[in-house]
């Protein structure tokens, strides 16, 4: 027992604020919020409630949208980083890290400055007067905005370690680039990009303050929904709000396992 001794403090900050927590959100999920009751009620209410699984959708939406662009401009970011000196590399990477935690009410605050109704940007550049940050596509600016950076966090370390020589091996053979990098590069790096897109799939389904900032509730999202349920816009339903988290959880549970699967064959 003396050689578990040293896991104590660790076994007991995750049962304190992960383990606890999800039990207790698991059984209220199943509790009615009028009558504190037993039932599926709150379930049966997410599929026939049009307002929720639409929250849903529209949280799928927007991520799904923003990981493929945050993936793809985070791979053109990397390349181009490394045809740079490793000096440079590591500035433009240090700035990187910092974009990547730069998130949440700061972030809606800065593209408030620079595209909002009275933006730098707007009165520099009047073309730009018909954008409207506080739409959808203002909201996927922002997603994409913080999900480069921190794809290139990720994927970085991994895109360093492609060999200059197996581009070179196969440009002597006469294959074509495009050649290459399906053949060579892309599935070398396979791992590591299924890896950030989960990153970026969970960071985007899980964003709140930057998209309650710019939009308040008029984007039906689901994390904007779990916090108006557990707030209470008019009155509260935090079980209902606990049953839309659950969901949230299992979707995602689902879909590592789907991509671990894969993985392995």
């Amino acid at each position: 027992m003396k050689k578990y001794a040293g896991l104590v403090p660790l076994i007991s900050l995750l049962a304190a604020f992960l383990i606890v927590p999800l039990i207790f959100m698991l059984l209220s999920s199943f509790q009615s919020d009028q009558t504190g009751t037993w039932t599926m009620t709150n379930y049966t209410e997410f599929f026939s409630n049009s307002y929720y699984y639409q929250a849903f959708f529209n949280s799928l939406l927007i991520t799904m949208v923003s990981c493929i662009l945050g993936l793809t401009g985070a791979m053109v970011l990397c390349i181009c980083l490394l045809q740079l000196s490793e000096k440079t590399q590591e500035k433009i990477t240090f700035v990187s890290n910092l974009a990547a935690n730069f998130a949440g009410i700061p972030l809606a605050f800065s593209f408030i400055i620079l595209l909002g109704n009275a933006g730098v940007m707007k009165l520099v550049m009047p073309s730009l007067q018909a954008f409207d940050l506080y739409s959808w596509w203002g909201l996927g600016l922002t997603y994409v905005y913080f999900q480069i950076p921190l794809g290139v966090l990720f994927l970085y370390p991994s895109m360093r370690e492609l060999k200059k020589e197996w581009a070179e091996v196969s440009a002597t053979l006469g294959t074509t680039a495009f050649y290459y990098w399906r053949k060579v590069a892309l599935p070398f790096l396979r791992p590591s990009l299924i890896t950030t897109f989960i990153i970026l799939f969970a960071n985007g389904m899980g964003t709140y303050e930057t998209a309650y900032a710019l939009t308040g509730s008029n984007v039906n999202l689901l994390t904007v929904r779990i916090a108006s349920l557990v707030s209470g816009d008019v009155f509260a339903k935090p079980n209902m709000g606990s049953a839309l988290a659950v969901l949230f959880g299992l979707m995602m549970i689902t879909l590592m396992s789907i991509v671990g699967r894969k993985e392995k064959k």
